[in-house]
């Protein structure tokens, strides 16, 4: 019997590489103490109020969860100083990208963005046999003149990591309002801020500004990076309440789970875990700055929780070198990114001084 045939835009989809895990580098190379630095995750951890009212919602698991996430998303209005009409919450961020693609993107538009960028933009398009249309970036920054040349009257969507994965730098708030006066109207513009609370340039954007002059702009955000719940998985979006009501229509219902519900509003309560991690961010920042200096390995400075940096060699030999030696990073062939490109995580202390430590051998 012949299997069930695959439409050609389907087809053209590349699924997701991840990281890899700490478990499968384990059991490969047969190593106990491994470190990861490949998926750009907050080493300091969860709040302790976000693992305690985890802890305290084990008694919910027989039960759905709160399909609306009230009070979530109340807490996080709040948080925001919008209303709770502003706000979508997501299986992470990248359901509400999946969201914009479901709801506004029909066959023959074009879905745009800088090249290279987050990975699950190119989904948004080519599930719904649309356009994708990548810009090149430009000093490892969006090119927001050159995206504006590029718009048309079939432009649906058009996305902006800021500060943008895998780069990890970032457009102005010059940069951005001069793009959103030349956007036509039928066009909604993402504003992808997964690391904004890590950003330190006085210069980075007010988004929330831009919806609140009724813009057709989307802000996404996630509790996966600064908040560090990752494996719950719990992101949002802020737009104005028409494009939220839309998106909702095509939201599968308990699509956020209770664990990841009452850990976000434990974090959000916890004044502590943002300036605690962006502060531990700068301290490894700065001394992974140093240490590529005296290295010799050029690198591009960040506005986010990772690096990247040229070895000028073959990088897949110094990624698969460094996994045998315990060191989890990202290679740049995998991000669209030259071969001699490799993007690393910042870690703790420990983590960034091994990390460092078994470059230089490497390289050596």
């Amino acid at each position: 019997m012949l299997p069930p045939q695959v439409p050609p835009h389907i087809q053209r989809l590349r699924p997701y590489v991840p990281g890899k895990p700490v478990e499968e580098v384990e059991r490969e190379y047969g190593l106990t103490d491994v470190v990861k630095l490949a998926s750009n995750e907050n080493p300091l951890g969860p709040s302790p109020r976000a693992l305690e009212a985890i802890r305290n919602a084990f008694g919910s698991m027989p039960m759905y969860p709160d399909g609306a996430c009230y009070t979530l998303v109340h807490a996080l209005a709040r948080h925001l100083e919008v209303e709770p009409e502003n706000v979508i919450v997501g299986n992470g961020s990248d359901e509400i990208i999946h969201f914009l693609g479901l709801t506004y993107v029909r066959p023959g538009d074009q879905v745009m963005t800088g090249d290279p960028s987050f990975a699950r933009y190119e989904p948004a398009a080519l599930m719904h046999q649309a356009e994708y249309v990548l810009v090149p970036l430009k000093e490892h920054r969006f090119d927001l003149e050159a995206m504006a040349e590029r718009l048309t009257d079939r432009t649906r969507i058009v996305f902006i990591a800021n500060p943008n994965n895998p780069t990890g730098t970032m457009v102005t708030r010059r940069e951005v309002e001069r793009f959103l006066d030349r956007v036509p109207e039928q066009t909604i513009v993402v504003l992808d801020e997964a690391y904004y609370e890590y950003v330190d340039d006085p210069e980075y954007p007010h988004s929330l500004d831009y919806f609140r002059q009724g813009r057709n702009v989307v802000i996404l955000r996630t509790f996966s990076k600064i908040y560090a719940l990752a494996a719950v998985r719990v992101g949002y979006g802020i737009a104005r309440p028409e494009i939220i009501q839309a998106l909702h229509q095509v939201r599968e219902p308990f699509n956020v789970n209770t664990l990841a519900q009452v850990a976000a509003i434990a974090s959000l309560e916890d004044s502590e875990q943002v300036p605690r991690s962006r502060q531990a961010n700068i301290e490894g920042r700065e001394y992974l700055y140093r240490e590529f200096r005296r290295l010799g390995l050029e690198h591009v400075p960040t506005q986010a929780n990772f690096i990247l940096l040229d070895v000028k060699r073959p990088g897949r030999e110094v990624f698969e070198t460094l996994l045998r030696r315990g060191v989890i990073i990202r290679p740049g062939h995998l991000l669209s990114l030259p071969d001699s490109i490799l993007r690393v995580s910042i870690g703790t202390p420990e983590q960034n001084a091994r990390f460092i430590r078994e470059l230089e051998a490497v390289l050596r």
